[in-house]
């Protein structure tokens, strides 16, 4: 079989979706001939070495090269002012539409993946089966923003854009001969809203054999908290601002010798004066996450927004790390059990109280990492993800004569 994988970044295993699309590239790779289109932000370092690693399994790559960030902000009034979705148009590019059409007019491919649905709004040839692999449920996602914003002006802009994308997106989601989902609570929601259309759960996982905890590490730096994330992606920037705002001062007055690093790229000028608070380091950009993971006493997820699951939590508990997440944090990870693999607080004073709890005990935190590890092992490999997604194109075989 020869698919299309459609992106709108490259796939890279060093942050959060990116991973996910690299490790599903490499698993279709496997056992079926793909390429890949992609956008790619001139700006972005070492397109040509990231190139060279998807070259690994993808028979053909191309990448248009775009700032998806231009002019953005007068966009977004634009299209809130007109009542439709930028979300949703941002990312269709004429160059890509053009590409798209002359690759898959020439009858080479038998099926295109959406990484994402706001990539699935390009016209497609008659008959081609399209498959979305939806990240999260995007609609649910800015519904989640606006309630918790607290700037008028980008509330209102989120009110304006919600309906649009959500209408955008069932839209396209109905049109898709498959869905891929992360967690089955999404794959319940989506049912809800399209009846009848197949949806199957490809979980996000974790890389085992990279994130594993080993002796060329360094030793565990006492009472070190640390929070991993694309630090550009807003549900990071507000959970580490509220985190520094509500919990960080009482985990201070109880541990005055406690640090926080904040390990991710892109940080916005707000999070980095978070760097201006004693402990407080802004990291940013890092070719490696493991070895700060490694030299880390507790994670956090202290998230409020989002949709999805969290790769963050899935790499620390790889690491052997003790987690401490909302219940939004972990939303999705069924497996995970509160008390066992991580621990649970949605209020800033019991969040705070559970982090100095893992500070203070270290053989509870030694005895959460061993879970955690133990869990993602059996449940949370890419390995056992990429089982899912094999497994979910096989059983679409029996419905489609194009899939598989």
């Amino acid at each position: 079989m020869k698919l299309l994988m459609v992106s709108g970044y490259l796939p890279h295993p060093s942050w959060g979706a990116g991973a996910r699309s690299y490790h599903l590239l490499r698993t279709l790779a496997q056992h079926h001939t793909v390429s890949l289109l992609a956008v790619a932000d001139p700006a972005e370092t070492d397109i040509a070495g990231k190139t060279v690693l998807l070259e690994q399994y993808a028979e053909d790559v191309r990448i248009v090269l775009h700032s998806l960030t231009r002019a953005k902000r007068w966009r977004q009034l634009l299209y809130a002012l007109r009542g439709q979705s930028l979300s949703l148009h941002m990312c269709i590019l004429p160059s890509m539409q053009q590409l798209l059409y002359d690759l898959l007019t020439s009858g080479a491919y038998d099926a295109v993946l959406f990484e994402s649905v706001f990539l699935a709004g390009y016209d497609l040839p008659v008959d081609i089966p399209v498959i979305i692999d939806q990240h999260n449920i995007e609609h649910e996602l800015l519904r989640r923003t606006y309630e918790h914003e607290q700037s008028w002006l980008r509330k209102w802009y989120n009110w304006r854009e919600y309906g649009p994308l959500m209408r955008g997106e069932i839209e396209r989601c109905s049109s898709a001969d498959l869905l891929l989902v992360t967690s089955e609570r999404e794959r319940d929601l989506l049912a809800h809203m399209l009846p009848g259309r197949r949806t199957e759960v490809v979980p996000n996982g974790v890389d085992t054999q990279a994130f594993c905890p080993g002796a060329d590490d360094g030793q565990e730096i006492e009472h070190q908290l640390i929070f991993t994330g694309t630090m550009d992606y807003y549900p990071n920037t507000e959970a580490v601002l509220s985190f520094a705002q509500q919990c960080w001062p009482r985990i201070r007055a109880r541990v005055p010798d406690a640090t926080w690093l904040i390990v991710g790229r892109n940080p916005s000028p707000a999070v980095r004066l978070l760097g201006e608070l004693p402990g407080v380091t802004v990291v940013g950009s890092v070719p490696d996450v493991r070895p700060y993971l490694a030299r880390a006493a507790v994670a956090l997820a202290p998230l409020r927004i989002g949709s999805g699951t969290r790769l963050k939590i899935l790499e620390a508990l790889a690491m052997r790390k003790a987690v401490v997440s909302t219940s939004l944090g972990y939303e999705g990870l069924a497996a995970l059990v509160p008390g066992q693999h991580l621990l649970i607080a949605d209020q800033p004073a019991d969040f705070a109280e559970n982090v100095v709890e893992l500070l203070c005990h270290p053989e509870k935190r030694a005895a959460l990492g061993m879970a955690g590890r133990a869990l993602v092992e059996t449940c949370y490999s890419w390995e056992r993800c990429g089982e899912s997604l094999l497994q979910a194109l096989s059983l679409n075989s029996k419905e489609s004569q194009y899939i598989c």
